[in-house]
């Protein structure tokens, strides 16, 4: 697997220093997997974070600190696939982290229509705004113009399409700040699934997406 796309250096240090919110890191650590290039770049972050760690006076943790994180570890129904056999996204031989919030086959999610071609799976929303979810489009479709509030990270499961930015496949992640504005268009052939993270909803420009956008969820 060709992989043009990858993350952000930002991303990745606030990746490798546990630093990275919740659903970007489902996205982040979904890519990692894939990608030879970015899972070197993130040990290279853990190295010079430890070097930096090594070098930073100590300081006194208060008393329980971590027992207190160590309980919140054990307690979180995160860390742990919610399915031991099905939630798992094959590619080849690497078996993807997405297990860890999907509970069932990638071919048997239930989407809900989101528009004409268009098919959504909220895997979680929070009330900070912050959303992860699937995107399944057919082939030919075109996407909403819009724009982030926050961060939108992007990895393309299956399919392919093509925006302002470049064209993207199975592998890429689109890593976007709230400068970035764009329209994907989906390729010929097959179905485009995406695993997207948003830290704030999307900011469509169209009166019928932005009506349709509570509904939907995204």
């Amino acid at each position: 697997m060709s992989i043009a796309f990858h993350l952000d250096d930002a991303t990745v240090v606030a990746y490798a220093s546990g630093s990275l919110s919740r659903c970007l890191t489902v996205v982040a650590a979904a890519h990692v997997a894939m990608c030879d290039h970015c899972r070197t770049n993130v040990r290279k972050a853990e190295i010079m974070g430890a070097a930096l760690l090594e070098s930073s006076e100590p300081e006194q943790l208060s008393a329980g600190a971590m027992s207190a994180v160590f309980e919140r570890i054990d307690g979180s129904d995160w860390v742990q696939p919610q399915s031991k056999s099905r939630a798992i996204v094959e590619f080849g031989s690497s078996s993807l982290p997405v297990s860890r919030v999907l509970d069932r086959d990638i071919d048997e999610i239930r989407w809900k229509m989101a528009g004409p071609g268009v098919g959504v799976h909220v895997i979680e929303k929070n009330t900070d705004g912050s959303s992860l979810y699937m995107l399944k489009v057919r082939p030919g479709h075109k996407l909403p113009d819009h724009g982030h509030a926050g961060q939108e990270m992007t990895l393309i499961l299956r399919g392919t399409y093509r925006d302002q930015i470049g064209r993207f496949a199975p592998g890429d992640v689109a890593d976007l700040d709230e400068g970035i504005e764009h329209q994907p268009v989906i390729e010929a052939g097959e179905d485009c699934i995406c695993l997207i993270a948003t830290e704030a909803p999307a900011r469509f420009k169209g009166i019928v997406p932005r009506l349709l956008q509570p509904i939907v969820g995204i």
